[in-house]
């Protein structure tokens, strides 16, 4: 029996935080040759819903009068808001929630399940764009501002558009193997199955972000290559400025000194080949300047609340065995 994958959408929803997830279970249905899910697109009632991008898409289904399938999904977008003040669709998802093995929200769509309470007490996430609103306005939920994607009781969130796809493919690959989501996600070309506890930036794009003039040109050559051998003299060299300044200008560009920034572009590069390597933790240590091992740990600890060989196992294509 195929699995009902329901997405629900409401006008002004984002067009992408429905269209993913839909597409990666219908290629699911397509490459494995099979009827895998049966996909609803559900909406108030039946018929055209205009998205925010101005596409118009027509729902098949009705939300209250359509039996509860295994997965919800609900699209966010800028109409969230209004959904969010209709009483009788939160009484619709409370009541829906309990019969459906899996509800998730794509970005905004999680201030959708925060309003209808079925969201405290857990973990979520959302758009980074949105995530201090959220922890605003929804204090019982514990926001994980960082996450692509989040499960929390069998209940799932996730960032922003794209993100919908990884979620999508994580419940693929729960339900059907990590073979078949792989297959979809080189059919989409896309990541194969971005984990959800990586960050929606990567420390290189939180800094070109904040960087400019000679600091962002600086800022590049230290992400093209983070275990470079420099110190602090050799830094401030290169821009021409004394020591002193240079911790002047990264302290009010990016807000933290260029050892501290160094330490985490060599933590995220450490991160990437946890996840792409079967290196030894101990081995990464050392090709990414970070100390030893038990120093690596630590700042993993840190940084990602997580051991590095519990992230590798959780989260990594390779797996190590034996004493890192």
């Amino acid at each position: 029996m195929p699995s009902e994958i329901d997405v629900f959408i409401y006008p002004n929803c984002q067009l992408l935080d429905a269209s993913g997830p839909w597409q990666v279970f219908a290629s699911a249905n397509e490459l494995a040759g099979e009827m895998l899910y049966r996909l609803r697109l559900l909406a108030i009632a039946p018929g055209p819903v205009r998205t925010n991008g101005g596409m118009t898409l027509l729902a098949s289904h009705a939300l209250e009068t359509t039996s509860p399938g295994d997965t919800l999904l609900i699209a966010g977008g800028s109409g969230v808001d209004a959904q969010r003040r209709d009483s009788t669709l939160l009484e619709r998802l409370r009541q829906r929630a309990p019969l459906t093995r899996r509800v998730g929200a794509v970005c905004t769509g999680a201030f959708l399940l925060a309003a209808a309470g079925l969201l405290d007490g857990r973990s979520a996430t959302t758009h980074w764009r949105h995530c201090q609103r959220l922890v605003r306005e929804f204090p019982a939920v514990d926001v994980a501002p960082d996450a692509l994607y989040v499960e929390s009781n069998g209940l799932y969130t996730s960032a922003g558009v794209t993100a919908g796809i990884d979620l999508a493919l994580s419940l693929l690959a729960a339900d059907h193997g990590s073979r078949l989501a792989g297959e979809v996600a080189r059919e989409l070309v896309v990541f194969l199955h971005r984990p959800g506890g990586q960050a929606q930036f990567s420390e290189t794009l939180r800094a070109q972000l904040s960087g400019h003039g000679r600091l962002r040109t600086l800022i590049d050559e230290l992400s093209a290559d983070p275990s470079v051998d420099v110190d602090l003299d050799t830094l401030a060299a290169r821009l021409a400025v004394t020591p002193r300044h240079l911790h002047r200008l990264f302290q009010r560009e990016l807000g933290l000194p260029p050892g501290a920034f160094l330490t985490r572009l060599r933590l995220e590069a450490a991160r990437r080949r946890l996840l792409e390597s079967s290196d030894s933790v101990t081995q990464i240590a050392e090709r990414c300047r970070i100390g030893g091992a038990e120093q690596l740990r630590r700042l993993f600890q840190r940084h990602y609340g997580l051991p590095p060989r519990v992230y590798r196992a959780r989260f990594g294509a390779h797996r190590q065995e034996g004493t890192p």
